[in-house]
């Protein structure tokens, strides 16, 4: 039985979300699986993916294939890092604390990239908010000045109109 690990779709018309699930290939992709092994959020900015990264790791070494969008997914992860790591530690590559070292170090680098886009994203948001509240106040002082000057113009045509009034009694 050749297995797969691969997406099922779940959620509302445009308005999607995964189930990352463990099934035989032969299968529909919304059918029966023999696993659920996390889930994708792709509407989320970043993509947010929770995962049972020990079972994950288990299917790739027991010889599951994931589908492409679920290879990308797992390589974020730091899944399929792992695994090439534990294969080298089988071929005596490398021990099991070096593969560890390197792994841990690479998932702190992924960790404070993503922290920082995070925070770069913070910051355009609050330099656009600051930006709008700008406009707004621009706008709220032409339009008070606007105002200001109809007044004035009207209360000036009143006294002229009263100028004109005494001048006629006269």
């Amino acid at each position: 039985m050749p297995v797969r690990i691969r997406l099922s779709r779940q959620g509302r018309k445009k308005i999607p979300y995964y189930h990352i699930v463990v099934a035989d290939s032969r299968a529909p992709r919304d059918g029966k699986y023999i696993e659920r092994i996390g889930r994708y959020y792709p509407k989320t900015n970043p993509a947010t993916i929770e995962l049972d990264f020990d079972r994950a790791l288990y299917w790739l070494q027991t010889g599951a294939q994931p589908s492409d969008t679920c290879r990308s997914l797992l390589s974020e992860k730091g899944v399929l890092y792992k695994n090439h790591l534990l294969k080298g530690v089988k071929k005596n590559a490398l021990t099991l604390e070096q593969a560890e070292a390197k792994f841990a170090a690479w998932l702190a680098e992924k960790e404070a990239k993503l922290q920082k886009m995070k925070d770069s994203q913070q910051i355009k948001k609050e330099q656009l908010r600051k930006e709008q509240l700008e406009r707004e106040q621009k706008a709220r002082e032409a339009k008070a000045a606007q105002i200001a000057q109809k007044a004035a113009e009207a209360t000036s045509s009143q006294e002229e109109d009263q100028e004109a009034q005494a001048t006629e009694n006269n």
